[in-house]
């Protein structure tokens, strides 16, 4: 029997997540793709609270909490402090790798402005979206991510409404339109494509962008058990398409299955759509949440 070398986690156990967060599984494989030699920026939100409740911490990296809106401008100050201590850019000097992440509230919202920033100034930062599309840590507010039709407290359905009466931000689209060396977008269905594209986008020089679709049990009233078949039908419908883009090229598409299944079948898992199911004006609403997952299809050739 041959010796093997324990398991060693980056992100602990012991973190005070929801039972079946998908949220906590992605960042436990965005850190073991890293790897030791990585400094992580975390904006407020539920990545934050529920790993480092005082005094306690699940990291096993140098970590440091920003403002809501600030870890882009913490992770640009953390590259200059590199630089002034090695007199060179600090991916040449040690591998040091920056990663700042947020929610989609952070990312979509509040902190755009600084992502757009560093964006700008071609700082190499991987910046990492756990988008569970609303703010939930605080009461799940709507965000510019939360999509068309779904309830939150401040989308709710009524007499004149169906939810959410906007489509989700292009994210994707305003950073290609930046030059960031890298953007994708993966699901916590597949935690290997998010190690690789981690890995990946590592090996690159410049800003980078990963756009993670995490399934939230309290904000969109799933069952925990369900947490990852939830984000694979989100993949499979077309609802959220798996692609990824180096310099400014798309290299790689998850094809989705043949038949490809309604997006009804996503739909309906979740308690946030459930109004959308009681009416024929609600029958109304799922078929342009259809035609939207169509036309990711036809755009990005899944």
């Amino acid at each position: 029997m041959t010796n093997q070398m324990p398991f060693k986690y980056l992100l602990n156990p012991g973190h005070s997540a929801c039972a079946g967060c998908g949220e906590i599984l992605a960042m436990r494989h965005v850190l073991q793709a890293a790897g030791e030699n990585t400094i992580v920026v975390n904006a407020t939100g539920c990545s934050e609270v529920t790993t480092t409740r005082f005094p306690t911490s699940s990291f096993k990296v140098p970590w440091i909490h920003a403002n809501f809106e600030n870890a882009s401008a913490v992770a640009s100050g953390i590259l200059a402090a590199l630089r002034c201590d090695s007199g060179q850019a600090p991916e040449r000097k040690n591998n040091v790798n920056v990663i700042a992440w947020g929610g989609d509230g952070e990312t979509f919202d509040i902190g755009f402005g600084l992502i757009s920033g560093s964006w700008e100034r071609g700082e190499n930062i991987l910046y990492v979206c756990f988008d569970n599309e609303g703010y939930m840590n605080t009461g799940v507010q709507s965000s510019g991510s939360t999509p068309l039709g779904a309830n939150t407290t401040t989308t709710p359905p009524g007499e004149k409404s169906y939810g959410n009466d906007l489509k989700k931000k292009d994210m994707i689209g305003i950073a290609l339109a930046h030059n960031c060396v890298y953007v994708a977008t993966a699901t916590v269905a597949n935690v290997f494509d998010i190690e690789n594209k981690v890995k990946k986008a590592l090996t690159l020089v410049g800003p980078k962008y990963l756009q993670i679709l995490v399934t939230c049990v309290p904000g969109w009233y799933t069952e925990s058990k369900d947490t990852i078949k939830v984000a694979r039908l989100a993949q499979q419908t077309g609802i959220c398409p798996v692609i990824e883009y180096v310099n400014g090229q798309l290299t790689a598409s998850q094809k989705c299955p043949n038949p490809r299944p309604p997006v009804e079948e996503y739909l309906k898992l979740q308690g946030r759509y459930k109004h959308l199911f009681r009416s024929k004006d609600g029958a109304d609403e799922i078929a342009l949440i259809q035609k939207l997952a169509d036309e990711n299809v036809k755009k990005f050739g899944l």
